[in-house]
């Protein structure tokens, strides 16, 4: 259960009770943002791990994985409500007292992923060749890329049902569970991919078969768990409740193609500048990314407990916690801007020995350092926002952000900004996400402001 509000002790002043009461919630953000931090962390584990061992069969089947890695990252985007949709929903139906909701929402987000995941597997197995043919590959990368492909299509239903047990989880408030399964699954991986790819001499298709198992090693550990832990309901699936996880899903798919339509012409503006130009975007857009995992920590403690706070109708806990976590993002915002001004004259060098591309990567570090305060309350916002369920003005609000953004991304060319009006653009991203989220936040209408106290 979330720390109930301290209660002043008879002598006890009102800074007292407020300090009590930010220690409860640190703590409680604590417990959450710190395993999701280490799951966030080991999400990526399999593909780094598939390219490191991959990297030594050769140029065609690296890039034959890389073409896959984007492929996958394409089609399983819009899936990511599993997880942002069904923890608030959970939450806040725990929040209210109504277990059997949750287990409904949960047994909804199961039916989803499991038809979403074979109707992926059925797309990416028809179309594998014209997929791979629209990247562009060489003859043996195509057919090396095509190979892999179909065995890790095989692996949909899993990656959306492994999705969705990360959503569970969170809602209930445990992230240390997603963290012990994604670490689990990766161990799996990790001792498969040598023994498939070099022992038993399968190369691109013996990582492919490695991934396979040890994705559905973790679906099925996260089922198994969802019904001993969390009571998945037999039959539980109402058809108004699954409609209304799918309008989540909308929603939250609108939000995310804002946002990757922004990247994308960011990155054919860089493109447009010069092959360095684009070169050092991509180190950019890499540490970028990297960064925002710290802070997706706190977004995931946000969705979690400002959800069971406004199921339980504590506004004043919200809103209370809401700030603070708005606080610790700053703080980490600070942190890495702090490291980011420090390390701009060695970090360069550990991505290119080009003198090129290391002046360009130079000429945008600064703009990135500046982002990173304004970027970390954004993400926190975000998973506010999310935990609150408004998910609808969070999509609006992306579409907003991003067309502000794309119409400086415009100008950059004729107005010859080069790089540096690109990355300038990108901040103007984060700057139009702030304003809009943070008149959500608070203005006087908020749905997480605490009613006045009548005297």
């Amino acid at each position: 259960m979330p720390p109930q509000r301290a209660v002043p002790l008879p002598g006890q002043d009102a800074g007292t009770e407020v300090r009590a009461a930010r220690r409860a919630h640190d703590r409680q953000i604590l417990a959450l943002g710190i395993p999701a931090l280490g799951a966030l962390a080991a999400d990526p584990l399999v593909s780094l791990v598939d390219t490191a061992f991959v990297g030594r069969l050769g140029t065609a089947a690296l890039a034959a994985l890389g073409i896959d890695a984007a492929i996958f990252g394409l089609a399983f985007f819009a899936f990511n409500f599993l997880a942002y949709g069904v923890t608030p929903l959970v939450a806040k139906a725990i929040g209210e007292g109504d277990t059997d909701r949750a287990g409904r929402v949960v047994a909804n987000g199961m039916l989803a992923a499991i038809g979403l995941g074979v109707l992926v597997t059925v797309v990416l197995q028809l179309g594998a060749g014209p997929i791979i043919d629209l990247m562009g590959a060489s003859d043996e990368v195509a057919r090396q890329a095509a190979g892999y492909l179909r065995i890790r299509a095989l692996a949909a239903p899993a990656v959306l049902i492994i999705t969705l047990g990360h959503g569970a989880f969170r809602g209930h408030q445990d992230t240390r569970t997603p963290f012990y399964v994604t670490l689990g699954f990766n161990v799996v991986n990790l001792v498969l991919d040598p023994l498939l790819i070099f022992g038993a001499g399968w190369d691109l298709n013996g990582a492919a078969v490695a991934t396979l198992v040890a994705q559905w090693v973790g679906a099925i550990w996260f089922v198994v768990l969802i019904r001993r832990r969390l009571g998945l309901p037999v039959g539980g699936v109402e058809a108004r409740e699954l409609f209304g996880l799918l309008r989540v899903g909308r929603d939250v798919v609108i939000r995310t193609a804002a946002l990757l339509v922004t990247f994308t012409v960011a990155t054919r503006v860089a493109a447009t500048i010069g092959d360095a130009e684009v070169a050092a975007h991509q180190v950019g857009m890499q540490i970028l990314i990297f960064l925002a995992l710290s802070i997706d920590a706190l977004a995931i403690a946000a969705q979690s407990l400002i959800a069971r706070f406004v199921g339980e109708q504590r506004r004043q806990d919200a809103w209370d916690v809401s700030v603070r976590l708005l606080q610790l993002g700053g703080v980490v915002g600070l942190g890495l801007f702090a490291l980011l001004v420090l390390t701009g004259s060695v970090v360069p060098g550990w991505f290119t020995s080009e003198p090129e591309v290391r002046e360009a990567i130079e000429s945008m570090w600064l703009i990135l350092a500046i982002m990173q305060p304004l970027g970390a309350l954004v993400y926190v916002w975000d998973g506010i926002v999310m935990g609150a369920a408004d998910f609808g003005y969070l999509a609006g609000a992306m579409v907003l952000s991003g067309l502000a953004a794309i119409a400086m991304l415009l100008l950059v060319a004729p107005f010859e900004w080069g790089l540096p009006g690109v990355w300038w653009a990108i901040g103007l991203l984060n700057l139009a996400r702030a304003a809009t989220l943070g008149w959500w936040h608070f203005r006087p209408a908020s749905a997480l402001r605490p009613a006045p106290e009548v005297a």
